[in-house]
């Protein structure tokens, strides 16, 4: 094998190793492939049984053997050598090194991957590889409480894990629509809270539900004995998570005694946050640690998942107990009376030599002194958590949400919303640049979360990771370039072929059409691009689908008017994406400057400041690349026309969506200036004008000529009591500012 192979054509490896030194010959794949006896028992047979298709074994000596490997002793200047391995084939045979039997798993992997991709030619190219993670935490997450998945289904995914050198399987076991973990001394846990009488389907929008019970779903404690087995033999650590103080309804439904008012409960029918928590009385804190209890006795996990997330404070706030704990503590309020319910737990997690994790709101009222904190509203709780020496994983929503759509919403099944593509996951780099280096030591790794609201079963599960997986692995081995993504990319798509092998149903979203609209001299024009060749890409513009002779793309595609570009990728005559459709209804706004005196939060942030002027109208049912968010924030937004325009009428949309902490605005102003300075109010509308339009603002404001717009739509607030999320930031959706 020459050096012209590395440098016209990378190995195709997911993750790519730290260092591949191209070394002299090839080793050419035997009939039989024979084996050191010598060899790690457990982790052999995993390669036997994986490479079974491709390879027939033997086994023999080790001075003949083709495959053989050496237990490294000498101590390596790494805080990560557990997971260090080389891996060096010559023509003669393939030799492994690492410290520990895990190293030697992650070399297997790679192994595994090389015997794929020289398969054809059963030619391997001589090379030396070097290799260790640069993150200690490489994690998925799966919520079974949602909707629930069998043990042989975990397996599977725990087996996705070891594919591509993940290490840790956060199973999310308790939450308000189930129960699902067998706890023996609590019996009604499963009895009463693993079931529900129905389930909401569709758009969260609709409020529709089936009908139809769930459940009784839950995993025995022999069942989880066997998956913690099962993911140890392949070096995976599995982190339990028991939600607290809020998410509790499940529990709260068989022991109504441990909330803050008489009940009766039952587990949640309906997605989102509900204001019945834990009670911080000694009863509950007696339950907990009970269950805590039989939970770390089934999971060697080094950390406990506590939850701690999206806990209203309702209740706590009408209860005189827990008034009387913030008094007799001397706590600031219900913040800090979370910080001494997890606090409390924390210490009792810490006395059977084990830690806790939690979703970043553990930091709300001051953090336990030893919890590390799962970073997902953003980065700024790692970066707190990294600041005051505490123990981060970064998790961002905007990156390593998978249950976020990761192509166009209208060519994607239904989820949660967000708009999380395979490059947007690749472009991620988890230690936050604000931290210097003593800091980012703290930053234990990344994660990506699986949140199965919208996720009706195992094939749908495999759709949401495939291939988004393959970028989380590469960010987590510390080797991601995204510079670099096509390269990646072309990655990704061969590692389809192992997908297609082991019938994994994988998303094709990088196949279909990407639009993007980009300002011009007379407006915004429509960008289209493929993964393919792009001399594939065909569209119209009246509406019809295109088809195998309808225009094929070149340039950007002026947007002069309202209409419908549809497109698709073609290759030989034959259609080979999805059909994607975007409509446009541009105004005298389009196009035009605009800033933004406060940014969206970073899930809905596509498009930035821009998405307001786009043309595009946001859909209701799909808030992913076509709406703005902001949690607590106004949206104030000042379009420069570049020249005094006429209009008479300025326009836009709020959304209503309480059950996801989505508000409608609670006023709106429009002011004018022909300096960008002095501005003047032409128009004021409040709340009551608002939820009568249900959002849908169209505002005459008479005959205008203005070189400045500016747009204040006001948020909610502070979430009233009696809604989901009940003393929390309102969230503000906002779509297309226009004018006409």
């Amino acid at each position: 094998m020459s050096n012209t192979f590395f440098s016209q054509h990378r190995l195709n490896l997911i993750p790519y190793p730290q260092k591949v030194e191209l070394q002299t010959g090839e080793f050419v794949i035997p009939e039989i492939m024979s084996l050191d006896k010598a060899l790690p028992k457990e982790e052999t047979e995993y390669f036997k049984k994986k490479s079974n298709l491709i390879l027939k074994f033997q086994n023999s000596g080790k001075p003949s053997a083709h495959l053989v490997y050496s237990q490294l002793t000498d101590s390596k200047n790494s805080k990560q050598n557990d997971e260090f391995y080389s891996l060096e084939i010559t023509s003669r045979q393939i030799s492994i090194q690492s410290y520990t039997k895990q190293g030697y798993f992650l070399a297997l992997q790679t192994l595994i991957q090389l015997f794929e991709e020289f398969k054809e030619s059963k030619k391997i190219p001589a090379m030396k590889i070097e290799d260790e993670p640069r993150f200690a935490w490489r994690g998925m997450h799966l919520d079974v409480c949602r909707h629930f998945f069998t043990v042989n289904e975990v397996k599977q995914y725990i087996d996705y894990l070891a594919m591509y050198k993940l290490n840790t399987f956060h199973w999310h076991l308790t939450d308000d629509q189930g129960w699902r973990i067998e706890i023996k001394k609590y019996p009604k846990l499963t009895q009463i809270g693993s079931k529900r009488k129905e389930s909401m389907i569709g758009a969260y929008v609709d409020d529709t539900y089936d009908g139809k019970p769930y459940g009784p779903f839950f995993y025995t404690q022999e069942q989880i004995k066997e998956v913690v087995k099962y993911a140890q033999e392949r070096h995976i650590n599995v982190v339990p998570e028991i939600e607290m103080p809020g998410h509790a309804l499940a529990a709260l439904s068989a022991y109504p005694k441990l909330a803050c008012t008489k009940g009766p409960f039952e587990p949640a029918t309906k997605w989102g946050v509900f204001d019945d928590v834990f009670c911080p009385k000694e009863e509950t804190f007696t339950f907990l640690e009970n269950v805590l209890d039989e939970v770390m006795a089934l999971f060697p996990s080094p950390y406990i998942h506590i939850g701690g997330d999206e806990c209203p404070k309702t209740r706590w706030k009408e209860c005189a107990h827990c008034q009387a704990l913030i008094k007799k503590y001397n706590l600031k309020d219900e913040h800090g009376l979370q910080s001494y319910f997890i606090q409390r737990i924390e210490k009792y997690v810490n006395s059977k030599g084990r830690k806790i994790i939690g979703w970043d709101e553990i930091l709300e009222g001051g953090l336990a002194p030893n919890a590390a904190v799962m970073s997902w509203t953003g980065i700024k709780g790692g970066v707190e958590a990294a600041k005051s020496a505490h123990f981060a994983v970064m998790t961002p929503g905007s990156y390593c949400y998978f249950d976020h759509y990761q192509g166009d919403p209208q060519t994607e099944p239904n989820a949660f919303g967000g708009f999380t593509p395979l490059d947007k996951v690749y472009s991620y780099h988890p230690v936050p640049e604000e931290l210097n280096a003593a800091q980012s030591e703290y930053i234990l790794g990344v994660q990506a979360n699986l949140w199965t609201e919208y996720i009706l079963d195992f094939k749908q599960v495999q759709y949401m990771i495939f291939p988004r997986l393959f970028a989380l692995s590469e960010v987590g081995w510390g080797t991601s370039k995204p510079e670099n993504y096509k390269e990646f990319e072309n990655r990704a798509v061969q590692h389809f072929k192992i997908l297609d092998k082991l019938n994994i149903n994988y998303a094709k979203s990088i196949y279909n059409i990407s639009g993007k609209v980009i300002p011009d001299h007379k407006g915004v024009s429509y960008e289209l691009s493929t993964s393919q060749n792009p001399d594939g890409i065909k569209f119209t513009i009246d509406g019809s689908n295109p088809v195998s002779n309808s225009a094929t793309y070149q340039d950007p595609i002026p947007v002069l008017k309202a209409i419908t570009i549809k497109s698709a990728y073609f290759e030989n005559g034959e259609l080979k994406s999805a059909v994607s459709s975007q409509d446009f209804s541009p105004s005298k706004t389009t196009g035009k400057k605009i800033i933004l005196e406060h940014q969206p939060g970073e899930n809905y942030a596509f498009g930035g400041a821009f998405t307001l002027v786009d043309g595009i109208t946001g859909n209701v049912k799909q808030l992913g690349k076509t709406w703005l968010g902001f949690q607590g924030k106004d949206v104030v937004a000042t379009i420069d026309f570049g020249q005094n325009m006429p209009f008479s009428e300025v326009y836009f949309n709020t959304l209503d969506n309480k059950g996801s902490w989505i508000h409608l605005a609670k006023s709106a102003t429009v002011s004018l200036s022909d300096d960008g300075k002095n501005f003047k109010i032409i128009k004021e509308i409040g709340r009551e004008e608002i939820v009568s339009a249900k959002g849908k603002i169209n505002l005459k404001v008479g005959n205008q000529n203005s070189k400045y717009i500016r747009v204040k739509i006001e948020n909610a607030g502070i979430i009233p009591a009696g809604n989901p999320g009940a003393d929390s930031k309102a969230w503000l959706f906002v779509d297309e500012i226009g004018a006409k």
